[in-house]
């Protein structure tokens, strides 16, 4: 598989942020053409996007797109990162919407849906179904499209936001900059913990092992820092229920994170949590966790909830979601086995 479709398979928020110091001897130029020769493949309509959004800042200011940029001005800047350039084709997949307006849209995504296309992979996405969605309800915009902001791995369900116009995303890139938005997961992974609640941190960047995975380093110097915090839910000796909330969203963090702490997440194939990490050597164990298996056929992670500012009113919000139905029956198979063996153990 190569490394441009493996890279779809990420979580991740979809920014990237620029910081320059101007030149001694600049002269007066707007702002906005001053970066379009300084950020390789902007256009002009998205740096304006984030100049309207207050996503740039001069000398820790916000200013618009026709300010003039001065010698020793200190420019920040954070962009929603462009899709590729490939042919979005439209398409009538079934998705779950669970909140629409004229700036966004949120979709609570079932596992195994791909968020964005890519190569080798064209087709299928949920990019591809909110095309079809759009050209249908907004048949009077043809501006209208998806905006990405973040995305979900393949296998990962639950909530996802999506703007639908060029400011919208831009506000919602700065507030993932910002560490503002609330994400809330719920994982089943190995093992029990000593501790309620805890963080992991480390920085995570690509394996030096294997480059289609991520890795921790805590080498600073190394990746892009990465802050977990978790705290139990529900204990079932060999696994455990967990929630997750995320400072930060590197590619694979919690899956990545809970590795490093030693609890794989339950069927996680990619970091090591498809076979029993935790247990008894009987036969009737082995079945139960192989049953499990087969009704969660990918790694036990769901995205929750949400909450976030609303780019264009400036209201709080928060979006929550049920776990899905795989997920659900494996927590309630695990509850029966927890008990049948207290039952035993008490006869």
């Amino acid at each position: 598989m190569s490394e441009e479709f493996e890279v779809l398979d990420e979580e991740q928020e979809m920014y990237e942020h620029y910081r320059f110091v101007v030149d001694k001897g600049q002269s007066l130029l707007r702002i906005d053409k001053y970066l379009m020769n300084r950020i390789e493949g902007v256009s002009r309509s998205k740096i304006q996007a984030a100049a309207n959004a207050g996503n740039i800042l001069v000398n820790k200011n916000s200013v618009k797109p026709n300010y003039k940029v001065k010698p020793c001005d200190i420019i920040s800047i954070v962009l929603a990162q462009p899709p590729r350039e490939i042919e979005l084709i439209p398409q009538n997949i079934p998705i779950n919407i669970v909140y629409e307006d004229d700036d966004i849209i949120i979709i609570n995504k079932e596992p195994g849906m791909v968020v964005h296309p890519g190569y080798g992979n064209y087709t299928g996405t949920l990019v591809n179904a909110l095309i079809y969605h759009f050209q249908q309800s907004e048949k009077n915009n043809e501006n209208v499209k998806p905006f990405l902001v973040h995305r979900i791995d393949k296998n990962t369900s639950g909530i996802i936001l999506v703007a639908k116009n060029e400011i919208a995303q831009a506000k919602l890139a700065k507030e993932f900059f910002d560490h503002t938005i609330k994400r809330k997961y719920h994982a089943l992974v190995w093992g029990d913990f000593k501790e309620e609640e805890g963080t992991i941190t480390g920085n995570i960047a690509r394996s030096l092992k294997d480059r289609k995975i991520m890795a921790v380093f805590q080498d600073e110097e190394i990746g892009r820092s990465a802050i977990t915090h978790y705290r139990v839910l529900e204990r079932f000796g060999y696994i455990t229920l967990i929630e997750c909330q995320l400072e930060t969203g590197r590619t694979h963090q919690i899956r990545v994170h809970m590795k490093y702490a030693g609890h794989p997440l339950f069927n996680d194939e990619t970091y090591g949590g498809d076979y029993i990490l935790k247990g008894t050597t009987f036969s009737k164990y082995k079945q139960f966790i192989e049953n499990c298996f087969n009704i969660l056929p990918r790694q036990a992670l769901h995205a929750k909830s949400l909450g976030f500012k609303h780019p264009a009113t400036g209201e709080e919000i928060f979006f929550d979601s049920d776990l899905p139905h795989d997920m659900q029956a494996v927590i309630v198979k695990w509850r029966k086995y927890i008990s049948d063996k207290k039952n035993e153990f008490e006869e």
